[in-house]
């Protein structure tokens, strides 16, 4: 629910109904039920839920298993490709946006929260959105990619890279950037960008095992996107007994292939 405004191109809620309807269908997307306005304000009205993994990780004492990260990443990467298949990207990955459904469906992980998404491909011109600079941040801080902090036009490969941090988040307790203070917001973010820049991938996943560190130079490196190779990433770690970790060789198969995948355009 939001105020209605004279200009609603700066309500977010409108955008978001439509975000929703087009993908309505997909896989761990709530469906909407109505959408109007009622006593000055847009209201939404979709499928009851459950709570979000931020909720549960506090619930947790802020520490998952390895084999809980993984499983949640799995179902993460999956949604969200969902989404890239309806050529629209989200732009605000963080654990309050995933949320665990309810009663039967209490093990399936939902996405919600599309007031920042936007199309990245129009399948009539066949075009992607064009790549810019001096854009604003989109999103949260915390999670989002370098690209977001640099003002680069966001595209699928920023969604994923926000789940990674996700994943660190979750193995860990927390990023190196959490509690930075500024004098406003804009100072704040820009010490966020500072020490996500100054961290090495190798160090934000030091101790933790190697595919963390391998998933975010997939996302960095701007490589073209294999979300079945991702997925199966976090599926290597045991979780999955019937899934070798390890090749004969002793070289992890998913790896090697994200590894010498070819490098794509730019955008």
């Amino acid at each position: 629910m939001d105020k209605c405004r004279e200009d609603e191109s700066r309500s977010l809620l409108p955008h978001e109904y439509k975000v929703y309807a087009q993908l309505a269908g997909c896989e761990g997307i709530p469906d909407v039920h109505l959408f109007g306005q009622e006593r000055g304000y847009n209201v939404i009205v979709m499928d009851k839920l459950g709570p979000s993994l931020e909720d549960l990780f506090n619930f947790c004492s802020r520490r998952f298993s390895l084999k809980t990260v993984m499983m949640l990443v799995d179902q993460m990467i999956t949604k969200v490709a969902g989404v890239h298949t309806k050529n629209i990207i989200h732009r605000d990955l963080k654990p309050d946006n995933f949320v665990m459904g309810a009663e039967k469906q209490d093990k399936l992980l939902f996405l919600i929260d599309f007031g920042l998404a936007k199309k990245y491909y129009n399948p009539s011109s066949r075009s992607h959105i064009a790549y810019r600079e001096g854009r604003s941040l989109v999103g949260t801080a915390r999670y989002a990619s370098l690209s977001s902090h640099l003002g680069i036009e966001l595209s699928r490969r920023d969604d994923m890279e926000s789940i990674g941090y996700v994943m660190v988040y979750f193995r860990r307790g927390s990023l190196p950037w959490q509690g930075l203070q500024g004098v406003n917001k804009f100072q704040r973010n820009e010490r966020i960008m500072e020490k996500k820049l100054a961290t090495s991938i190798e160090d934000l996943c030091a101790g933790l095992p190697e595919e963390f560190a391998a998933y975010l130079q997939y996302c960095r490196r701007r490589l073209k996107a294999r979300y079945i190779s991702v997925a199966c990433l976090c599926r290597a770690f045991g979780v999955y007994p019937w899934f070798p970790s390890t090749s004969a060789t002793g070289q992890h198969p998913i790896l090697s292939q994200m590894r010498f995948a070819a490098p794509m355009p730019q955008r």
